[in-house]
């Protein structure tokens, strides 16, 4: 059966997000949000898949298996710092945007952020809907950069 003209069906999107960090709370909360729907309204037709690293270096190695837009990575990854995740994933060919988390997310960390080159500084404890707004416009920011990309992360993701 045929559609009729002017009807759109929506399509379901699998979203890949890294989070990276030391502290497995924020994996959880992370997950939690994620998984409720009523945070996303901006991208109602797309689903999050969320991936964990610990550390940088598993960070890394995740990033070299998938093609991701968007990182949430805390400020001190013990090695290695939220500068380091950026040097490293600015030199793949569809750099994701990197979103720095921290406890002290004060006026300093926002500016030095910005300034070298992150989407966007989040505070913890998170806000959800701070924390959706904000991933939600760094993913609509990286797909309107990188649409010949999406077809890519779909597939990777079988979407």
């Amino acid at each position: 059966m045929r559609k009729p003209p002017g009807i759109r069906t929506s399509v379901i999107r699998t979203i890949p997000i890294l989070s990276v960090s030391p502290i497995e709370e924020d994996h959880l909360f992370l997950e939690a949000i994620f998984s409720n729907h009523s945070y996303w309204t901006p991208c109602a037709d797309s689903n999050w898949k969320l991936h964990k690293s610990l550390t940088l270096e598993s960070a890394l190695s995740t990033l070299n298996e998938n093609q991701i837009p968007i990182i949430i990575s805390e400020s001190n990854l013990l090695p290695g710092t939220w500068k380091d995740m950026l040097a490293r994933t600015e030199l793949l060919p569809t750099p994701p945007l990197l979103i720095v988390t921290s406890r002290l997310a004060d006026e300093y960390l926002w500016a030095e952020a910005l300034n070298f080159g992150a989407y966007d500084v989040v505070a913890k404890p998170f806000d959800s809907h701070e924390l959706s707004r904000v991933v939600s416009f760094a993913w609509l920011h990286w797909n309107n950069k990188y649409s010949t990309s999406l077809a890519k992360v779909m597939a990777a993701h079988g979407t």
